[in-house]
């Protein structure tokens, strides 16, 4: 029986990324963030695209190893509060027993593979250019990261509104 577990989001961080840190047994770095996503539809009366006013909010953890060795550096040197960026990962359960109440506890969160950062570089009138991130970039075979600094943003949706 195949399986998928892939996740591809638009959205913007709700807080500044934690500093990075390096796991003890294995020497990787990791990154968390926070990360909020919205939706927006046409309303069939109007014609109008209307923003949803309940975003998702979702945690993120970014690891160093592999093909994925800069996306934690990558997310705590160039994202912000407010940054938006595209992730791909997979969904994670993490469960733990409460230490005050002793009930099982879980959340489901994005353990993210790659990015791109979808903000303007900073320098730039109209905010137009994008900094492409993406750690699968490089392969087995030896390649470096792809860093495209000139490509255009794209989409006709208009963005979302995020409550912070």
């Amino acid at each position: 029986m195949a399986t998928l577990n892939k996740v591809m989001l638009i959205g913007r961080l709700t807080d500044d990324p934690e500093a990075p840190r390096v796991l003890p047994n294995s020497g990787n770095k990791v990154v968390k963030f926070r990360f909020a996503v919205g939706r927006s539809r046409k309303n069939p009366d109007t014609g109008q695209w209307e923003n949803d006013p309940n975003p998702l909010f979702i945690d993120c953890e970014a690891f160093s190893r592999g093909e994925n060795s800069r996306v934690p550096d990558l997310i705590s040197q160039y994202t912000r509060k407010g940054s938006q960026i595209y992730i791909e990962g997979r969904l994670q359960l993490d469960q733990w027993e409460d230490r005050q109440t002793g009930q099982k506890r879980s959340k489901h969160k994005v353990v993210v593979d790659a990015i791109q950062l979808l903000d303007g570089r900073s320098g730039d009138d109209d905010g137009s250019r994008s900094m492409s991130t993406s750690a699968r970039g490089a392969s087995s075979r030896g390649q470096s990261n792809n860093y495209d600094m000139d490509e255009p943003r794209g989409g006709s949706e208009p963005e979302p509104e995020v409550p912070f």
